[in-house]
C-alpha cells in the first residue's frame, strides 16, 4: 500500500500553482481549486486535476471531497476572509494539517487562531521550496544550492540510532556529504565520525539533488 500524501491547493496565483507544479511534478496526488475559471481551464494543462469552485462554501469543501486529504495549502493571501473561512472549513471537516499562505504579522495569527497548523510568508519561502519539502519524507528542509546540488536537513532514522558516521558510510550509500549535526539548537561542524547518532539529532547534507529521491 503506497504511504505517499495527497495535497490540495486552494487559489492557483503565482504562489499557489508554483506549489501544485511542482507537486505534481514530484508524483503526488494533487487537487488544485480557483475561484476563477480561466485560471483553473489554464492550470489543467500541468496539474490534471483543477476544480473551479469557491472554497469558503461548506458544502462545496463537502463535495471535494477535502475530508480524504491529508494537507491542504491555502494561498489566497489577499483575502484573509476566504483564507479564514477555508481554513476553519479544513479543519472542522478534519485535515490533519493546514499550510496558510499569509500577507502580515496579524494574518498569520489570525490563521493560527482558526486552526492552521503552519503559516507562511511568500517572502521567506518560495512554492517551490515548499513543495519540495512537503513531498521529501524524512527532510525537514531543502535549500536549493544550485540546478543540481541540495543542502538538506535530515531526520535521523531510527535504524541509525546508536550507530556512527563511520558505520554508516552514508556518502557510499546513498552519495550524500555530511556538514554538521544538530542536536539541542546546537550546531556542531566539527564532527568526529565515530560518535553515535541520537534520535534528538538531525544531520545537514549537501547531495546530488537528483538522487535525494533515495531517501524518500
Amino acid at each position: 500500500m503506497s504511504n505517499k500524501k495527497n495535497y490540495a491547493v486552494f487559489g492557483l496565483g503565482r504562489y499557489g500553482g508554483a506549489v501544485a507544479k511542482e507537486l505534481c511534478a514530484n508524483g503526488a496526488e494533487v487537487l488544485a481549486v480557483d475561484i476563477d475559471e480561466e485560471i483553473v481551464n489554464d492550470a489543467v494543462t500541468e496539474i490534471p486535476y483543477c476544480k473551479c469552485a469557491d472554497v469558503t462554501d461548506p458544502e462545496t469543501i463537502r463535495q471535494l471531497g477535502i475530508s480524504n486529504f491529508d494537507v491542504v495549502i491555502i494561498t489566497m493571501a489577499t483575502n484573509l476572509e476566504a483564507s479564514v473561512m477555508s481554513t476553519m472549513l479544513c479543519k472542522e471537516a478534519g485535515v490533519k494539517t493546514v499550510i496558510a499562505k499569509c500577507a502580515s504579522e496579524m494574518n498569520c495569527r489570525i490563521l493560527e487562531k482558526v486552526g492552521a497548523d503552519r503559516v507562511i510568508f511568500p517572502e521567506n519561502e518560495s512554492g517551490v521550496r515548499l513543495a519540495k519539502n512537503l513531498v521529501s519524507s524524512g527532510f525537514v528542509d531543502i535549500l536549493d544550492l544550485s540546478d543540481d546540488a541540495s543542502m538538506v536537513e535530515l531526520e535521523v532514522r531510527p535504524e541509525w540510532v546508536n550507530k556512527s558516521l563511520l558505520e554508516l558510510n552514508l556518502r557510499k550509500k546513498y552519495s550524500i556529504n555530511i556538514v554538521a549535526i544538530i542536536e539541542n539548537d546546537k550546531v556542531v561542524v566539527n564532527i568526529d565520525p565515530e560518535t553515535p547518532l541520537r534520535k534528538e539529532m538531525s544531520l545537514i547534507v549537501i547531495a546530488d539533488t537528483a538522487k535525494l529521491a533515495k531517501f524518500r
